[in-house]
């Protein structure tokens, strides 16, 4: 007897369809579900990643799965995948990790997930994502009323940018779609593959030389081998963590009992590299050299007046007009030196000026170096 159902689904399809339908609440509900844990998983852990997806499967595309092999499910609980939620991650090596977070978070299926990474065709690389079949456990989500949520599976992929921009490049252009594709496309298809593969590699290897670059930066700094670190913004950066000009801020702040705003000197770093300064080391002969010359100035500003509020920064600031009036630097200096920490402006000027007159006060253009921390 010959189908009656517009879609050609024999009797047994058509039961699995209808319950798909009426299912759908308990599909939409799973997704939310999984779509809130995983965001909170992911920010619980500090993982950045591009995307975090899920979908309800579309009725259209059901029936065409039940159309080329109804017959291999029972019911519709059978079907791995009528909800699936995705983890697009920025590095190859991330998968691993989220992967170990999923299996604490959900059931997983292990005998049905799979993991295409392993796959070594040729062309594989847009496939090679790491595919878990799941069930959320009662611990993280259960209603009584409906049971159905904790018995049927889903499906969550884990994918990096590139494979998940390569698969979406073959799904377009129709490629593995059973279309015959010329041979000379076919060649430069798998060469790009092979690009994007090489390219998801180096890319979490740098991102690994990076990491181990900074540690030992870190390191460094902490044990004082200021001398071996040259100045940029990640070293800055981790000087900066151990508050090295704390002490002299502290003087400064002593002259009139003032409360110290804290700010970031970070925008020193291109006026300090401007100054000649190559590592840290040269940051910390700074401070060594001119502790005594920068309190000083603070001194002589701050001595008559009432200003009860400094920045955190002000300490660095004169320790790099004491370098640069020690070390010969005029007028113009000091106002260039003013005009890239504030921008530029008539008052860079006068300032200048009157940083110059306090210096012939000081008499500090003849004097050496202080050593005083």
């Amino acid at each position: 007897m010959e189908s009656t159902d517009p879609h050609g689904l024999d009797l047994h399809c058509q039961l699995i369809l209808e319950e798909y339908q009426e299912m759908q609440p308990v599909f939409a509900k799973m997704k939310e579900i999984v779509l809130s844990e995983l965001h909170q998983c992911l920010a619980r852990f500090n993982i950045l990643v591009t995307a975090v997806e899920a979908r309800i499967k579309a009725e259209d595309s059901l029936i065409g799965k039940l159309q080329l092999k109804g017959h291999k499910y029972k019911t519709l609980s059978d079907l791995t995948d009528i909800m699936g939620a995705r983890i697009i991650t920025f590095y190859s090596d991330e998968v691993d990790k989220i992967a170990a977070l999923m299996e604490d978070l959900f059931e997983i299926d292990r005998e049905n997930s799979v993991d295409k990474r392993k796959m070594h065709e040729l062309n594989s690389f847009g496939y090679m994502s790491l595919h878990y079949i799941c069930r959320i456990p009662e611990k993280l989500y259960h209603d009584p009323a409906h049971p159905e949520i904790n018995e049927y599976r889903f499906e969550l992929q884990m994918r990096t940018a590139l494979q998940h921009v390569w698969a979406n490049i073959n799904h377009d252009t129709g490629y593995k779609s059973g279309v015959e594709v010329p041979v000379e496309h076919l060649r430069n298809l798998t060469r790009l593959a092979g690009m994007l593969e090489l390219a998801d590699d180096e890319f979490s290897r740098i991102r690994r030389q990076i990491t181990d670059y900074r540690r030992k930066v870190q390191t460094l700094v902490s044990s004082g081998n200021f001398d071996e670190v040259g100045l940029n913004g990640d070293t800055f950066r981790s000087y900066l963590a151990i508050h090295p000009f704390e002490r002299l801020t502290g003087r400064i702040a002593a002259i009139n009992q003032a409360e110290v705003m804290q700010d970031t000197p970070l925008r020193y770093l291109n006026v300090l590299q401007h100054m000649g300064f190559k590592t840290l080391g040269d940051v910390e002969k700074m401070k060594h050299d001119y502790a005594e010359a920068a309190y000083q100035l603070a001194l002589h500003q701050l001595g008559g007046t009432d200003l009860d509020i400094i920045s955190s920064s002000l300490a660095l600031q004169d320790l790099c007009i004491a370098h640069l009036i020690h070390n010969g630097y005029g007028e113009r200096a000091l106002e260039d030196f003013f005009a890239a920490l504030n921008g530029p402006g008539p008052y860079n000027q006068t300032r200048a000026a009157r940083i110059m007159e306090l210096a012939q006060e000081l008499q500090w253009i003849h004097n050496t170096p202080g050593n005083v921390q």
